[in-house]
């Protein structure tokens, strides 16, 4: 061992000529020892770290992929250069404490005593250095599986956790076992009678295991997903799924974690769906002045047939009454024996005519105008179609376009949009009623 033959040339070169030597020359020896196995381990970190460094980098540069960069990134080299002198320190150690000489024997206790003090505190700080460099290995798989597109639909954060937890446990094992000098096995038999313990301590994390894998396995959800869950108050981007939570960045920038058990005990809304079609769902209603609700007379049919989008639909439509009422020899003047054209009908099947004419609506996908129940706040005329761009800005822009337009066209069809009466309008009442009095 090159610390034993450091101490036994140190102490040759220095005592050679005495006939005995005590506790105390021994002491000098291994304090002039343990200093040189200080600066030894000193320059054989910046020795190691300078060639790994070197040769990694060379290495990098010398690959076309660019994912080997994140092991330059992280602290992976530098962990495993501490171990070199860290294992110097301990084999220093381990000699100071294995001598044995002649002289004092409590004076040499201490000294060997303090040899076995410095070898626990070396076996504790390589126990840790493997453990840091396990950790760095594992952060850098999982930044470069976040580089691949999978990693959006298969998230692997939970599992690098689990593996980092379980790595702790055993570390910590290790340590302890190292400090009282017994064998990791005699600690994990004892661990057997604390496993209740252990469970309400990681009772979160295990949780959160199985729903991870759950999560994984269904791919229920994903980073980049777009979440409502009203219970937690989430609403808007998943931007982490982790071993125990769940981050959501909302729409107004807070942040919500949610546990990530609770994604398989609760319901939530994934908008995933959506996303990957491509299209995005407009459902809104226009409500209607019922009272202006009517059929369409001759010129006001004639007006309507100026309307290009109009022209098919009005002449197979006046087509298909006429015959109608020629067979059940009704005419136009009996409303409610004759079929007759309306503005609200005809309003819809503008509506229609419009949508499948639109440019940023999906003609493959449902277009559907229809009357919703009439209530005191008039006839709502819902809108069901699909726009091609599902972008949330231009999304509503596209929906927003559309309704300014129609609102825009309603009175050409003798109809008015529903409005309750606002302060102005009961003012303007103010007056005529004022005479009445």
């Amino acid at each position: 061992m090159f610390a034993r033959d450091l101490h036994n040339w140190l102490f040759e070169m220095l005592y050679s000529g005495q006939d005995s030597a005590g506790a105390q020359e021994h002491l000098i020896v291994n304090i002039i020892m343990l200093v040189i196995v200080l600066l030894i381990s000193v320059v054989s970190y910046y020795v190691v770290r300078s060639v790994l460094y070197g040769v990694t980098a060379r290495f990098v540069k010398m690959t076309k992929n660019d994912w080997d960069d994140e092991v330059m990134k992280s602290r992976l080299l530098r962990w495993i250069s501490l171990l070199v002198p860290v294992f110097i320190i301990w084999s220093g150690a381990q000699a100071m404490a294995e001598m044995s000489v002649d002289g004092d024997a409590e004076s040499l206790k201490y000294l060997a005593g303090s040899g076995e003090i410095l070898m626990v505190v070396s076996q504790i700080s390589a126990i840790s250095l493997v453990l840091l460099a396990v950790m760095s290995c594992l952060n850098i798989v999982e930044r470069i599986y976040g580089r691949y597109e999978i990693s959006r639909k298969i998230p692997v954060k939970s599992f690098i956790q689990v593996f980092k937890v379980v790595f702790s446990i055993l570390g910590i094992i290790l340590m302890v076992s190292s400090v009282i000098g017994k064998s990791p096995v005699f600690i994990l038999s004892g661990l057997g009678a604390a496993t209740a313990i252990l469970m309400l301590v990681f009772k979160d994390a295990i949780l959160g295991l199985v729903a991870g894998v759950q999560l994984s396995a269904n791919q229920m959800v994903s980073v980049g997903d777009w979440i409502e869950m009203p219970k937690f108050g989430a609403d808007g981007e998943v931007t982490e799924v982790a071993l125990t939570t769940v981050k959501v960045c909302n729409w107004d920038k807070t942040i919500t974690t949610v546990p990530t058990y609770a994604l398989i005990s609760d319901s939530f809304k994934n908008w995933r769906g959506m996303s990957d079609s491509g299209v995005r769902r407009i459902k809104r209603s226009i409500n209607l002045d019922m009272q202006t609700v009517h059929p369409l007379s001759e010129s006001e049919i004639e007006k309507m047939e100026t309307i290009h989008l109009l022209t098919e639909y009005l002449g197979q439509k006046k087509k298909e009454i006429a015959a109608w009422n020629g067979e059940r020899q009704v005419g136009p003047e009996e409303l409610v024996n004759a079929r007759a054209l309306t503005n609200v009908g005809t309003f819809r099947a503008y509506v229609v005519a419009y949508l499948k004419s639109h440019p940023k609506i999906a003609q493959d996908q449902t277009i559907l105008v229809r009357h919703l129940t009439p209530s005191d706040k008039g006839l709502p005329i819902e809108i069901y179609a699909f726009s091609t761009d599902n972008a949330w800005v231009n999304f509503e822009g596209i929906q927003s376009d559309i309704f300014d337009h129609l609102m825009a066209v309603i009175p050409e069809f003798g109809l008015k949009v529903y409005q309750a009466p606002s302060g102005d309008d009961i003012k303007g009442l103010g007056g005529p009623l004022a005479t009445l009095g």
